[in-house]
């Protein structure tokens, strides 16, 4: 029952695993950065752009300063925008007209374009002076750049699930060869080589067991939350640890064939797969061009057809220029930059903007047990002695005789051993042998503590009373006093008190509550009857959950999946939002769309709260950019021209303008959300 636990260095990440992550990721960090340098930049430009300007001076009513060339400073100034700064949306219009799906990027190079041309024509005299839109297309392009660089922060994320599950592999593997031993990298071995795995080491590669007994932790694969005893003829996966004694294993499968490697794949697909969704402001944007380029058209026609072609390109260019929203442009990225920080103040990390926004919609919740509804840690939950001799004594013995060990086991006799009060006596001659338990002596008596190998070496029978323990799947170990059992110890995973509230409360939201996890039936079946969840899955394989997900998504349901281990990770991936908690697994959290700070099962109702509150202000702030339009297009083609009205060019933009404080101040209304799980 020894755990020995070393630190390792940092380890190696396979080549081509790591190979995948950074071109994942370089994408989307080098956006952050591009928008981020374009925006201070094109700000400082557009500052002399705006005062400058003659028409921009007369909207505000000062006086602009007047020497040789003031004339010339906005027309050069924003031409270097529009070409320097207009450069990302420029060549994203051009993409969206290959795809022939116009969205954002073709809308506001309609306007930069229009507005450029329609400037430059009025500085060099070609055009009526009201084109003058120097101050308005420099504004455009930076108040553009700020919502992309947010929106690009805000989805910013590498393919670190994928690193991290290339870093479950040691750096190196200790190869046999005749009677010496090599120090090779996990690439080079070869299928029947025999490696050493050392106590407290990573298995370099699948294989099968020749020599030695131990341990085996797999949590990261199978999510059982104790290490599994493995014997010569058992098989162990790559990234699995022995625990306590070395093993020599036989080499079985490498590179693509391990089950690490099925893993990777599974969740590289999975990230694949759902990361296509069409975003709402795409839409809104698709719908908005088409309808200023009717406008734009219409207007055209109209005023060139009662005779007034002048006017005709006044129109239709401020139709154009107007048509480009600010507030759509920063709609959508500032409502989620708002809601991740102040998700992150509340312990709520949201890497995948597409997960928060899908967790209104969840209607299935599907946890892993093991660290998630569970602390991850056996937990000694009963005591059962024999007549004789009392509770307190034999906890003390048990706790006396594992004191010295390292095991999960032995941690949680000795620490409830501590909770209670009770006094640990001193051990000596202390002995553990692997598969079997513990050994010591306690005050000359000899004190053995285990499981029903121990039994049969020890020569006697269980205790009866104790059978329901092991019908509910809990871990049982006896404890034999001079060769005579003297009572049992009942331990399990421990139950967080926080789960049963979170399923109430998700009952209550008409939210089906399912549990997968690796353990068996009967422990999970345990704690299924204990928190009242609706759907139990019992002992299921990695590879397994993923299809379980798919499965419930395939019934029509929205998945959210909540874990915290390696095994979690595709399933993560795969479901329509991936939680993670945050104590849990780079793996879990690489795989995750929203990450909890807490492993209170009580922040995913926060998370559902806050994806309700996100939604509702992208659709306000949608609304009001796209309403602006709405409105203020056909006043500026002049609809009311026939009763005397027409929407001048300078408070059309202006209006623009007070469109996007509008939205911004919507937005920080967020910041009064509570996320903490007590509020729950």
């Amino acid at each position: 029952m020894t755990h020995n636990d070393t630190d390792h260095d940092k380890h190696r990440v396979a080549h081509e695993h790591a190979e995948h992550g950074e071109h994942a990721g370089h994408d989307h960090s080098s956006h952050v950065a591009q928008f981020r340098r374009l925006f201070w930049v094109m700000l400082v430009l557009s500052l002399p752009t705006a005062f400058f300007s003659a028409m921009f001076a007369s909207i505000l009513g000062y006086a602009r300063p007047d020497f040789p060339g003031v004339d010339w400073i906005s027309p050069v100034l924003g031409t270097i925008i529009f070409l320097w700064g207009g450069k990302p949306f420029l060549t994203g219009a051009v993409s969206e007209l290959r795809a022939r799906r116009p969205g954002m990027m073709l809308l506001i190079d309609m306007a930069i374009v229009v507005g450029f041309v329609a400037s430059l024509g009025a500085s060099v005299g070609v055009f009526d002076h009201q084109l003058d839109f120097w101050w308005e297309l420099a504004l455009l392009i930076v108040i553009m750049l700020l919502g992309h660089w947010i929106e690009m922060r805000s989805l910013a994320q590498t393919s670190s699930a994928l690193d991290s599950l290339a870093a479950l592999l040691p750096d190196e593997a200790e190869r046999l060869v005749g009677d010496s031993v090599e120090i090779v990298s996990p690439d080079e071995l070869a299928v029947d080589d025999l490696v050493i795995v050392r106590p407290g080491a990573r298995v370099p590669a699948d294989g099968m067991i020749e020599e030695g007994t131990a341990d085996v932790d797999e949590s990261m694969v199978t999510g059982e939350s104790v290490p599994i005893s493995r014997a010569p003829g058992d098989r162990v996966v790559a990234g699995t640890v022995a625990t306590d004694t070395a093993l020599r294993v036989r080499v079985t499968a490498i590179g693509d064939d391990t089950a690490l490697a099925g893993i990777w794949k599974l969740v590289s697909d999975a990230q694949n797969s759902t990361s296509r969704a069409q975003r709402l402001a795409d839409k809104a944007a698709a719908l908005l061009f088409w309808f200023a380029l009717s406008a734009a058209v219409i207007t055209a026609l109209v005023w060139v057809l009662i005779g007034q072609p002048d006017a005709a390109v006044i129109r239709t260019v401020t139709v154009l220029v107007i048509a480009c929203p600010h507030a759509l442009g920063l709609a959508i990225p500032l409502v989620v930059s708002i809601a991740t920080e102040r998700a992150a103040r509340g312990g709520v990390l949201v890497r995948d903007r597409l997960a928060l926004e899908s967790m209104r919609t969840v209607d299935a919740v599907v946890f892993d047990k093991t660290g998630t509804l569970t602390r991850g840690e056996p937990a000694l939950s009963d005591v059962s002695p024999v007549e004789g001799v009392s509770a307190d004594d034999l906890l003390a013995l048990a706790a006396a005789a594992e004191s010295d060990s390292e095991h999960p086991l032995a941690r949680a006799i000795v620490r409830e051993a501590e909770l209670r009060g009770v006094a640990v006596r001193r051990a000596e001659d202390f002995r553990s042998e692997p598969a079997l338990g513990v050994t010591a002596s306690v005050d000359g008596m000899e004190i053995r503590v285990g499981g029903p190998a121990m039994l049969r070496d020890a020569g006697v029978e269980p205790l009866t009373a104790v059978g329901p323990w092991s019908d509910e799947g809990a871990i049982v170990l006896h404890v034999v006093r001079d060769g005579q059992v003297i009572g049992a110890l009942k331990l399990a995973d421990d139950v967080r008190e926080e789960s049963e509230i979170a399923i109430k409360k998700l009952h209550f939201r008409d939210i089906r509550v399912v549990m997968m996890t690796g353990d068996a039936q009967a422990v999970a079946d345990a704690v299924a009857n204990q928190l009242g969840i609706d759907e139990v899955h019992a002992g299921v394989l990695p590879e397994n959950k993923a299809s379980t997900i798919a499965e419930l998504q395939k019934q029509g349901r929205c998945v959210a999946m909540v874990g915290d281990g390696v095994n979690d990770a595709p399933a993560l991936a795969q479901a329509d939002v991936g939680l993670a908690i945050g104590a849990g697994t780079d793996v879990a959290i690489g795989s995750a769309g929203v990450i909890l700070a807490s492993d209170d099962p009580r922040s995913v109702l926060s998370v559902i709260d806050l994806s309700h509150a996100t939604y509702r202000k992208m659709t306000q702030n949608l609304w009001w950019a796209a309403g602006y339009n709405l409105i203020s297009v056909p006043l500026a083609a002049g609809v009311l021209a026939p009763i005397g009205f027409v929407l001048p060019v300078a408070v059309g933009a202006l209006l623009m303008s007070a469109s996007t404080v509008v939205v911004a101040l919507n937005a920080q209304l967020l910041r009064r959300l509570d996320l903490s799980p007590e509020s729950r």
